[in-house]
């Protein structure tokens, strides 16, 4: 869901630059790269690193992400399947370890599960590994009956000799497989004849998730383990000026209280113990300038960014300026989008171990390398000393990709050698210190001509970067391009466009939240477009339908857009007192589209009837997993939708837990259809764009329905609450 944390120092230019060759044994692996390269030193001698035969038949298909609940833990190893030709039933999903990827010189390539890029970065080498061990165990066959491998055919993990109708299973062809030089070519079989890809497969991992067997990060239990709860400065980028732990020090269970400059840690035999302690350390902290800051300061700082002479320009095409002054209609508004924390269900947690210059850690990550990379150089370790457990995330959403929490963890470890301790966060410490999606203040002005076409369009943003602040990284011409994303790349015909952005950094720290840019951004557009609509006595529909030009994007756009909208029953008139709102929107890959249908009560209850939402990923490799990845972006987004909103106040952000920082409930659930209309020929993401035409169509719905437009989100502040379903 969003882009990795970059601090981990490696070189993420020599992705994949790895490749397979043969050694004896029973494992079949495949590295992508270019050049033959032996494993050395694993347990069972590989001939690549993605799967494993056993001589029973079960295939061990290695996991090199992260699953916090998308899903791809079952996806990503459908592919090697599929081309493995293996039978799914005697197929066994494991980890592979961010260690592992270090010793064997990123033999995995990139592990971090972010901005919906697990299938669509890695489908090719995932199915070519499978690829690759089907065209070596079909030569291990041929070799043994003596014939032509072109006589053979592998399917449901056996190899037939098709003339004589001889068979030999996998598992007893993998020894002999493995003792062969993997191919350097191999051929992906044709779309038509998947047998695995495209089909509705339940998730790997949901029997040990409702057994309670799957261990989430949260689970980790080391023997004699300690645990740890912190407290950080309630106003960001303060730090400790004086401590006074002597209330708590001589209490029940309480190890030590330690100060860690940022941050207070209590360290205790049990995490309430430690949490309870830290209310009565007397802190006295250093909150800087920041200590005033407010969300109207913010605003002032934001709208001042829209004045500014000379902007960062992130698309010019024509003459907008000119155009606009010809207009016959002129057409202007403003959209705000605020901060916004992930509230995972799971916080964050980091349980590490430092043991000389050994170093263990378990840890919720979606980023396996950094934390991998970080907590080594936290702990001041060779990175080779270190080892990450894999272990499933209680969410992840974005927040679980930068390390904040997993150098407090070490740093606290390495506070107290030989001893593993659990640090884990409170929902207060969660909410109140997270990387939250940055605010945005957009300015729309379009210029209409005599039919209502718009002829102009400027856009102008100002926001802060998450590039510049989290990642440090220089922006391309000034231009964070989450900030802009679906503003620079919109499908319309409009022939003069202009989009230019206004940085406006803050000390509220932002980061990666759910489909970044596109969880907000698509809010603006696609509503001003519903203004030009209206403005143009127009259908939206057709209004859209109309300002798509002829190539692939666009083309792509209006088949969604058609799809969904067919399946909405958009040409039929909806029921009394029901009104509809659309959006359609790109990104990450894929297109997706959304209809909502509502109607609005006397107490300002908003009653979703319908959301029909859907998406052309280019390849659904798991449709019942892409259904449940729109339904969990439904309760997401409509939460941030309804509800979601961080403020700040003396510096401090004022919602502490799920008392005033509201989720949405199970009652509140409204029914979705999810249109899974996938043409081929790309590979796009789910996850990410699942969310980005939800808002914008409810937003739409909702103000065809007052009559008036809804401009800003979240809509309680406009009076509204979302009805029981």
């Amino acid at each position: 869901m969003s882009t990795p944390d970059l601090t981990s120092g490696m070189d993420r230019r020599h992705f994949l630059k790895i490749t397979s060759t043969a050694t004896a044994g029973l494992s079949m692996g495949f590295f992508v790269p270019q050049s033959a390269q032996a494993v050395q030193g694993a347990a069972t001698p590989q001939l690549n690193v993605w799967l494993e035969i056993e001589p029973n038949d079960t295939i061990v298909i290695r996991y090199a992400r992260a699953e916090m609940g998308q899903g791809s833990m079952t996806s990503a190893p459908m592919l090697i399947a599929e081309e493995l030709e293996a039978d799914w039933k005697k197929v066994r999903v494991e980890y592979a370890t961010a260690h592992e990827n270090l010793r064997t010189k990123r033999a995995y390539g990139d592990m971090a599960s972010v901005g919906s890029r697990t299938i669509r970065n890695s489908q090719e080498y995932l199915r070519k590994a499978g690829a690759t061990g089907r065209e070596m165990l079909i030569a291990a066959a041929a070799q043994q009956w003596g014939v032509p491998a072109s006589e053979c055919k592998a399917a449901l993990s056996k190899v037939t000799h098709l003339p004589s109708k001889r068979t030999l299973s996998y598992g007893k062809l993998a020894a002999a497989a493995a003792k062969l030089e993997a191919p350097k070519d191999v051929k992906l079989k044709d779309p038509k004849t998947w047998t695995l890809i495209g089909k509705p497969i339940p998730r790997v991992d949901i029997p040990d998730i409702v057994t309670g067997r799957v261990k989430y990060g949260i689970d980790a239990q080391v023997p004699g383990m300690l645990h740890a709860a912190i407290a950080a400065c309630p106003v960001f980028n303060g730090t400790i000026k004086s401590m006074d732990a002597s209330k708590v020090e001589n209490r029940r269970g309480i190890v030590k209280v330690l100060n860690m400059g940022t941050f207070v840690a209590v360290v205790a035999d049990n995490w309430w113990r430690a949490k309870e302690a830290l209310r009565d350390v007397a802190v006295d902290w250093d909150v800087g300038e920041h200590g005033t800051l407010s969300s109207a300061a913010i605003m002032a700082h934001f709208k001042a960014g829209m004045d500014q002479p000379e902007l960062a320009v992130a698309r010019n095409d024509g003459n907008t300026a000119d155009a606009l002054s010809k207009a016959a209609k002129v057409v202007e508004a403003e959209y705000f989008t605020p901060y916004l924390a992930h509230a995972t269900m799971e916080p964050m947690v980091c349980t590490a171990w430092l043991q000389g210059e050994q170093l263990d850690v378990w840890c919720s990550t979606q980023n396996p390398e950094s934390t991998l990379a970080v907590a080594a150089a936290t702990a001041g370790v060779p990175q080779a000393n270190v080892k990450v457990h894999p272990m499933q995330l209680g969410g992840g959403l974005g927040r679980k990709s930068p390390q904040d929490f997993t150098r407090q963890a070490v740093a606290i470890a390495k506070a107290m050698p030989g001893k593993p301790i659990k640090m884990l966060w409170s929902r207060e410490e969660e909410i109140q210190h997270g990387l939250y999606r940055p605010a945005s203040l957009m300015r729309f002005k379009a210029g209409l001509s005599a039919s209502g076409k718009a002829e102009a369009l400027h856009i102008r943003v100002s926001a802060p970067s998450i590039l510049a602040t989290l990642l440090k990284l220089p922006l391309p011409k000034g231009v964070d391009g989450q900030a802009v994303a679906s503003f620079n790349d919109h499908p319309y015909d409009i022939p003069n466009t202009l989009v230019d952005y206004a940085q406006r950094n803050t000390n509220v720290p932002v980061g990666f939240w759910r489909t970044v840019g596109h969880s907000q951004n698509p809010f603006g557009r696609e509503c001003f477009i519903d203004e030009l609509a209206q403005a143009a006595a127009q259908d939206p529909v057709q209004y859209r339908l109309a300002m798509l030009p002829n190539n692939e994007k666009a083309n792509r756009d209006r088949a969604i857009l058609l799809a969904v909208t067919q399946a909405a029953g958009w040409d039929k008139k909806p029921a009394p007192g029901v009104f509809r709102g659309v959006a359609a929107t790109d990104g990450y890959g894929s297109w997706t589209a959304c209809v909502c249908d509502v109607s609005v009560n006397a107490k300002n209850e908003v009653k979703i009837h319908r959301i029909v939402i859907g998406i052309d990923p280019g390849y659904a490799v798991n449709p019942d997993n892409i259904v449940a990845q729109f339904q969990g972006s439904v309760v997401h987004g409509l939460t941030a939708i309804f509800w979601g909103e961080n403020t700040i106040k003396d510096g401090r952000v004022e919602q502490s837990n799920f008392h005033d920082y509201r989720m949405m409930r199970l009652n509140e659930m409204p029914k979705v259809d999810v249109v899974i209309a996938p043409t081929g020929g790309f590979w796009g993401g789910v996850g990410e764009p699942a969310q980005a035409p939800l808002a914008p169509a409810v937003a739409n719905a909702i103000s065809a329905a007052l009559g008036k437009r809804i401009r800003s989100l979240p809509l309680k502040n406009h009076g509204l609450t979302l009805a029981r379903a």
